[in-house]
């Protein structure tokens, strides 16, 4: 399938490609057997050698700086702690001419035709059974065969709506398969974003060479789903389903729900209700047409499948029976990405096709069979053995890795359950150049083609996710291991038109307004969002406070009145300074030490850091909902953590924590103002908004009585510092000029409702958010909210200022810490009244704040 006429010397005017040197015997991508550029690769090669060593440098810190910019990571499933890793992508596409893929895609589309026949067959007549094409044990001893799946045959028989295909190539440079993925199969997402990262960093290139557009694969994805669709057919609900935030893939399910234009679900969003599926959202429940699935099949519905699975929707089976829903891919496609079923492809093509198989599979031995046994023992040195049934998260065995004891108990265990193994020849793959060091290095290649039903066929994607590795065997591994990815070229012989997902359609669209289908959980993500931003931008303000205090002289007499501005940074009785004993003679260490792990060590509770770590994961499950800028501006949030916690520190240390604390706040001011210039005024913004307007006022009311109820010490010291935490100085010093006094701040920073700082201000904008949430209209009568929003207005603007100001016999402002602690209580009362009537139907955000590892919400 490969076209190596007319290569070229390979020797170049450069220092790149010439030094490359790929390893005898393996079959190189761009290397011919006889050192010659292939010619899918000339142009590349001659714009690397241009560009010489510091251009490939410069491209890999761009890939790298685009990466980081667009948060494209792959999570590590089941990992307690860093959940996200950064996706790696090599600089160096991996190139194909036409008429290099054309082969190989006509292949790809007839295995995937072949597996969808298959599928029929086996949830249908079993004819594959009944004529001993495919043995009894590849049905019955099938963990993913569902017996309760069969009868069922989705609309015009597709199984497998889209399709994916491991391949590799042997040493001959043929392609082979090493396996299907024909449940959700994943990494279509991360090779658009490839894609847009490569075209790039190499853009005269790719506009050069022709590379044939991904965009038209999709196009046909959405009309084959939309096709599926019983009723509104022109603008069908199509809903994609992900396990949720801790998948591995789940990246790429909020990439390909936006790029798609489908809403992004997990299980507790959806409900069956009669004969079909809905989405729980705000505006009520709305029926689904299609559910575009990136679960298992097993997962699919606890009712009938595994009634373990939280991710799936009871009773989903059901309503796929009676036909008011398709599930693209028909549930029990994890049938065919059993190991054990390469062995038998190529007769069954040749049952059910009537031709050979173009695409043949890695050579499989079942165990099952006497004589495949025999041989595998025979030959165990140069064999892999693998689960015959199970193809990912299994022990893999390599002959020749094993021990004779080793060797001795596999043997005995294959003998004792020959059917449960397989064995299979190593495949080492090709190569192909990786920018590693300062140097192309040959490195090992799979590829992951895609293809998608289409006008009884299947259309293969021009290009794919292509994995390389140092070492083949970490290729079977996932992303941790050490590998990158590779966009895929495919080079058309002319000028290739552009295409867009966003394309007209022949009937006209019915207008939309409403943005009500949001879903409950996603609101209830994005109010938390709200919340937590809003708690990461007070710590921000509060510490540079602090540190612009510590980094100037202090004099000891100054310390009492730092000590109370650090203690007031956390919550009351929570600050680490007020549990323990404090030597007042090491006070000003104390609180050098104090403020500096408050900043970097990211497991301080209350921290710095640990707060915009739970603000980044809470948005991370909202990534649909929040534009690709303003994602952008979320994955910026950072501040370096501290590596040393006994290491003696000054306070010239903290001074450099002034800069990246500023442009912290710069981050966040971006965020806050993305979200109230271009976020669509519907129910996503508005709980966003709740979220930030309760906590503000929390925030604001939390420093208030660190601060000014105490009344031991001079209290001068702390309005300046509540006036520059509550960023109202300005505004203090037009009305009041240089003098400082109590009644005048609480009032700035409590009850003025023209400031947007003030406590009143965020009751007044809550106001309106209550009485514009979903009700009944007819409904003269108040509800809960706005009763507790109306209540904490009167009780702020009937409140005595000036009366807040009066000590009482302890040396505290009494009267003005009940205000607040009361104030605080039904702000509280109010955000819980929000989760119970309108989110926590769907999650409980106890739940989540677990799973997320957020801080105690206060």
């Amino acid at each position: 399938m490969d076209d190596n006429t007319g290569a070229v010397s390979a020797h170049l005017a450069g220092e790149i490609t010439p030094l490359y040197q790929p390893p005898a015997p393996h079959f190189d991508e761009m290397l011919d057997a006889n050192g010659a550029i292939r010619p899918a690769w000339s142009r590349l090669a001659r714009s690397l050698n241009t560009g010489g060593t510091s251009g490939l440098v410069r491209r890999t810190e761009e890939t790298q700086h685009f990466l980081r910019e667009n948060g494209v990571t792959y999570n590590v499933y089941g990992a307690a702690k860093d959940l996200e890793r950064p996706w790696e992508l090599d600089p160096v596409p991996l190139m194909f001419s036409v008429n290099q893929w054309n082969p190989l895609a006509d292949a790809i589309a007839q295995r995937a035709r072949l597996l969808n026949r298959i599928l029929q067959d086996v949830y249908g007549n079993q004819d594959l059974l009944r004529s001993g094409v495919l043995p009894p044990n590849a049905f019955f001893e099938h963990p993913g065969y569902l017996l309760p799946c069969v009868g069922i045959q989705p609309p015009a028989g597709i199984f497998l709506h889209w399709y994916a295909a491991q391949l590799a190539r042997d040493l001959s440079g043929n392609w082979i398969a090493l396996g299907d993925r024909s449940q959700g199969p994943s990494g279509a997402g991360y090779a658009v974003e490839n894609r847009i990262v490569v075209s790039r960093t190499l853009p005269e290139e790719f506009q050069e060479q022709n590379v044939v557009r991904l965009a038209s694969f999709f196009i046909s994805l959405q009309n084959t789903l939309a096709s599926l669709a019983r009723n509104h057919r022109e603008n069908p609900r199509v809903v994609l389903l992900s396990p949720g935030p801790r998948s591995s893939r789940y990246f790429e399910d909020v990439y390909l729900s936006r790029y798609l234009g489908y809403t992004l679900v997990e299980g507790g969003d959806l409900t069956v209700r009669g004969d079909g599926v809905y989405l729980k959202t705000l505006g009520g429940l709305l029926g689904v047409d299609v559910i575009f699935r990136r679960i298992g099949d097993g997962r699919c519905d606890p009712l009938e499948l595994r009634p373990d699975s939280p991710a799936g929707v009871p009773g989903l089976l059901q309503v796929i029976r009676d036909g008011q829903v398709v599930v693209a891919n028909a549930l029990g496609g994890g049938f065919l990405e059993a190991p054990l079923l390469q062995a038998y492809l190529p007769s069954a093509c040749r049952f059910l096709l009537g031709e050979e198989l173009k695409l043949p599979s890695i050579r499989t031995w079942w165990c099952g069979r006497s004589d495949d046994l025999k041989y595998v023992e025979a030959h165990l040195d140069q064999l892999v053995i693998r689960p015959a049934f199970r193809h990912h998260n299994v022990k893999v065995h390599i002959g020749a890795n094993l021990t004779d004891e080793e060797r001795a108990r596999l043997i005995a265990d294959m003998r004792t359950r020959p059917s449960q193994y397989v064995a299979q020849e190593p495949v080492v793959g090709s190569t192909a150049p990786v920018w590693s060091g300062d140097r192309l290095q040959p490195w090992h290649v799979t590829l992951r083609a895609f293809a998608v039903a289409t006008d009884g066929d299947y259309q293969v994607m021009p290009g794919g996710l292509s994995r390389v590795a140092m070492r083949s065997e970490t290729l079977n591994e996932s992303m941790a291991a050490g590998q990158r990815s590779k966009d895929v070229w495919v080079l058309a012989d002319g000028p290739v038109e552009p295409v867009s997902l966003l394309r007209p359609k022949q009937t006209a669209l019915e207008l939309r307004r409403s943005s009500n289908d949001l879903p409950s959980r996603a609101a209830d993500h994005l109010f938390w969002l709200g919340r937590l931003i809003e708690r990461t931008e007070a710590k921000v303000r509060h510490a540079r406070c602090v540190v612009a205090r510590m980094t100037t002289e202090l004099q000891p007499a100054r310390l009492t009145d730092l000590k109370r501005i650090v203690l007031a940074m956390d919550e009351p009785g929570e600050s680490p300074l007020s549990k323990v004993p404090v030597d007042e003679a090491r006070l000003g260490q104390t609180l050098i030490d104090s403020v500096w792990l408050y900043l970097h060590d990211p497991h301080r509770t209350y921290g710095l850091l640990e707060t915009i770590d739970a603000a980044q994961r809470t948005a991370s499950v909202v990534r649909d909902r929040i534009s690709v800028d303003g994602w952008r501006i979320i994955n910026q949030l950072d501040f370096p953590p501290s590596h040393s916690a006994t290491a003696m520190r000054t306070s010239s240390d903290l001074a450099g924590a002034l800069a990246p604390l500023n442009q912290l706040l710069t981050w966040l001011s971006a965020f806050s103002g993305l979200c109230n210039d271009s976020m669509t005024r519907g129910p996503g913004w508005r709980f966003l908004d709740i979220g930030r307007r309760i906590e503000r006022a929390l925030q604001t009311l939390r420093v208030i009585r660190g601060l000014l109820v105490d009344a031991q010490t001079d209290v001068l010291p702390r309005l300046e510092a509540m006036l520059e935490i509550a960023d109202s100085s300005m505004t203090y010093r037009y009305r009041y000029l240089t003098t400082l006094q109590l009644a005048p701040v609480l009032d700035l920073v409590l009850a003025d409702e023209s400031n947007p700082r003030a406590v009143g201000f965020q009751l007044m904008a809550l106001s309106e958010h209550v009485g514009s949430l979903a009700r009944d209209e007819s409904d003269i009568v108040r509800t809960a909210e706005q009763k507790l929003v109306l209540s904490a207005q009167a009780t702020l603007r009937l409140a005595d200022v000036e009366s807040f100001c009066t000590v009482n016999g302890t040396n505290d402002r009494q009267e003005l810490d009940e205000f607040l602690s009361g104030l605080a209580s039904e702000l509280r009362a109010l955000s819980d009244s929000i989760s119970h009537t309108y989110l926590t139907h769907t999650v409980d955000s106890r739940q989540l704040e677990a799973q997320l590892q957020i801080p105690r919400r206060a």
